[in-house]
C-alpha cells in the first residue's frame, strides 16, 4: 500500500508517522526535544533541533517504507500552536531560541494592552483573549529584544518552519502557515480569514515577516532532494508533497472524524486540549473559551470548506505526570502512575492543581500558580498520584461546562486521545465528571491521524470526508456510573482549590 507520512513537531519532540490506505499507522520514529528553561516562567526549544529531527524522522519512516515496497504519496505537517520561531530567510539561520506556547514572559505586556482597552479589538477579531500564551506578544518581545524588523526576517509557527525547510528553505522554500495556525496569533481575522493590518500594528509586528496564510489542505510545494540526501536517505523524499498544514489540536480533531457541528474531543497531552465544531460561522466571543479555525479544506472542502471550533485550553495534564516522574520522583515511569492512583480509594481531600504555567480555560489566570492542598499525615504518593489523575478530569469538566453553556446544547459525547487516554481509571472518571460517554478510538494517534488523511485528501488518496469517517473505529467506551451528587461534591472541592491557586504570583517578570 502507498502511505501518507504525518510530521507530528510536538511539545516534547517529533514524530514522523507512516499511514495506510485504511488509516493504520504502520511506522513512527521519534526524537525527543530538549527543554530549555532560562528563567521561572519562561519555556524555550532549539529551532534547529526541531528542524534536525522532522529531518532525521522523516527520513527514517520513509526508507523503511521503500525497503517494503511502500510509495510515500504525501507528508502532512501537524504541530505544537503559538510557539514562535524567528529566522533570517537568506541563510535559514534561526535568531533566537523558539519561544514555547508555555512561556509566560509576556504576562504584564498582556495585562498592559488589556489596561488599555485592546481586550474587545482583540477577542473580536480573532476569537482569542489577550494571553501569553498566544504568538503576538511572544514576538513583540523578540522585536523589542534585540530582532531588526527587515526584508529578512521571518516570524512564524513551527509548522511555517518544518514546511520552509522540507521545501529548499534558503533556497527557494515556500513560505506558508495554515489557517488554523494563523488562528492562534492574535495577528490573524477569523471572519476576513486574513492577517488584520490593526492587530500587526497594535502588536508591532511587520506583516512582511509573516508566512502567506493558505488552506490546511492543497498542496504547498514538494520535498527537496537534500532533505533525504543523508547516508541511507538516497533522497528518498524528493519530490513528495507538502500537502496538509494543521496546528496539533485542530489536526486531532480532523483525525477523530468530529466533521459536524456538535462532535467533540479531548486531547490528553502536555496539556488538554477540548474542541467543539461549531459549523462554518465563528460564534460571537464566549467568556472562558476560545474560537478558533478548525481547518480550511480549500477546494477539497465543497460548499462549506472553513469550519471553526470552540476550545477550551488546559495547560498542564500530562506535564503534571512528569512533574511526578521529573520534580518529585514520586514514579519512576509516566506508565506507572494509573496503578499507583488506583491503589488508594480517594485522595484523602488532597487536592492538586497543576498550574506550572497559570491556568488556561475557563479561567485565564497567568498568575496562578500550582498548588497542593489538603494535606495530612496519613496522606501518601499514591494520594498525591490520584489527586493529580483526579485534576486532568477536574479541569475538562470546567471546559466542558462552560461549553455547554455557550453552544446552548449539551455534548452528546467526548471522543479522546493522547498519551493519557491509555488510562482507563481516567476515561472512567471523566465520564463521571462530564456525564457523557467518553470514547476511545482503535487509534490512538489522531492527531497524526489527522494531518495524514488531510494530506490524503488533498492527493487523492481518500475521495471525501464521509470516506474519512468510516476509518474510524470505536476501540472503549466508557459511561457515566457514579452517582451526581457525590461527582459534582468532589467537584465542588475541586473548585475550591483552583480559588487558592488563583493570582498567587504577584507577576511573570519581563
Amino acid at each position: 500500500m502507498d502511505c501518507v507520512i504525518a510530521v507530528d513537531a510536538g511539545t516534547t519532540g517529533v514524530r514522523a508517522l507512516a499511514v495506510d490506505e485504511v488509516g493504520t499507522v504502520v511506522d513512527v520514529a521519534y526524537r525527543e526535544l530538549t527543554q530549555h528553561y532560562p528563567r521561572p516562567g519562561w519555556v524555550e526549544h532549539d529551532a534547529t533541533q526541531i528542524w534536525d529531527h522532522v529531518r532525521s524522522t522523516v527520513t527514517e519512516v520513509a526508507m523503511r517504507r521503500h525497503e517494503v515496497g511502500s510509495a510515500v504519496s504525501a507528508i502532512g505537517i501537524t504541530n505544537q500552536r503559538e510557539t514562535v520561531v524567528a529566522w533570517d530567510r537568506r541563510s535559514g539561520r534561526p535568531l533566537h531560541r523558539a519561544i514555547v506556547w508555555q512561556d509566560r514572559r509576556t504576562a504584564e505586556m498582556c495585562d498592559a494592552l488589556r489596561a488599555q482597552g485592546h481586550l474587545d479589538l482583540v477577542r473580536s477579531r480573532t476569537g482569542l483573549v489577550l494571553d501569553p500564551y498566544f504568538s503576538a506578544t511572544k514576538m513583540a518581545w523578540l522585536l523589542s529584544h534585540g530582532l531588526t524588523p527587515g526584508p529578512d526576517l521571518v516570524l512564524g509557527t513551527v509548522d511555517a518552519w518544518v514546511t520552509w525547510n522540507l521545501t529548499g528553505g534558503p533556497d527557494g522554500g515556500v513560505l506558508a502557515t495554515d489557517a488554523s495556525n494563523a488562528s492562534r496569533t492574535l495577528l490573524y481575522d477569523i471572519h476576513e480569514r486574513r492577517w488584520s493590518e490593526e492587530l500587526c500594528e497594535l502588536f508591532g509586528v511587520p506583516m512582511g515577516a509573516l508566512a502567506e496564510v493558505v488552506p490546511s489542505c492543497g498542496r504547498v510545494g514538494t520535498v527537496v532532494a537534500a532533505v533525504s540526501d543523508t547516508p541511507g536517505g538516497d533522497g528518498a523524499l524528493a519530490g513528495v508533497p507538502v500537502s496538509a498544514m494543521a496546528g496539533d489540536q485542530q489536526a486531532a480533531l480532523f483525525g477523530q472524524a468530529c466533521f459536524t457541528p456538535g462532535m467533540a474531543k479531548v486531547t490528553y497531552g502536555t496539556g488538554s486540549f477540548v474542541l467543539l465544531h461549531v459549523g462554518d460561522t465563528p460564534p460571537p466571543p464566549t467568556e472562558g473559551l476560545l474560537t478558533t479555525v478548525a481547518w480550511d479544506l480549500g477546494a477539497h472542502g465543497g460548499d462549506s470548506p472553513v469550519a471553526y471550533a470552540l476550545e477550551g485550553a488546559v495547560f498542564a495534564t500530562g506535564a503534571a505526570i512528569q512533574w511526578l516522574r521529573d520534580g518529585l520522583g514520586i514514579i519512576g515511569d509516566a506508565s506507572e502512575i494509573e496503578a499507583l492512583a488506583a491503589s488508594v480509594p480517594s485522595t484523602e481531600g488532597v487536592h492538586v492543581v497543576p498550574a506550572f504555567a497559570g491556568m488556561g480555560s475557563p479561567w485565564w489566570d497567568p498568575y496562578a500558580r500550582g498548588t497542593v492542598s489538603g494535606l495530612s499525615r496519613g496522606v501518601g504518593r499514591a494520594h498525591i498520584a490520584r489527586a493529580v489523575v483526579e485534576a486532568m478530569a477536574f479541569q475538562v469538566r470546567d471546559v466542558v461546562d462552560a461549553m455547554r453553556l455557550a453552544a446552548g446544547r449539551d455534548v452528546r459525547a467526548l471522543r479522546v486521545d493522547g498519551g493519557a487516554s491509555v488510562m482507563g481509571m481516567l476515561l472512567q472518571l471523566q465520564a463521571d465528571q462530564v456525564r457523557v460517554p467518553v470514547c476511545r478510538p482503535a487509534t490512538a494517534e489522531t492527531t497524526a491521524l489527522g494531518a495524514a488523511t488531510m494530506a490524503g485528501l488533498a492527493e487523492g488518496m481518500w475521495g471525501s470526508l464521509e470516506e474519512l469517517s468510516d476509518l474510524w473505529k470505536l476501540e472503549a467506551e466508557y459511561v457515566p456510573r457514579a452517582g451526581v451528587a457525590g461527582v459534582d461534591g468532589v467537584h465542588g472541592a475541586w473548585l475550591a482549590a483552583v480559588a487558592r491557586a488563583r493570582a498567587w504570583a504577584p507577576s511573570d517578570g519581563s
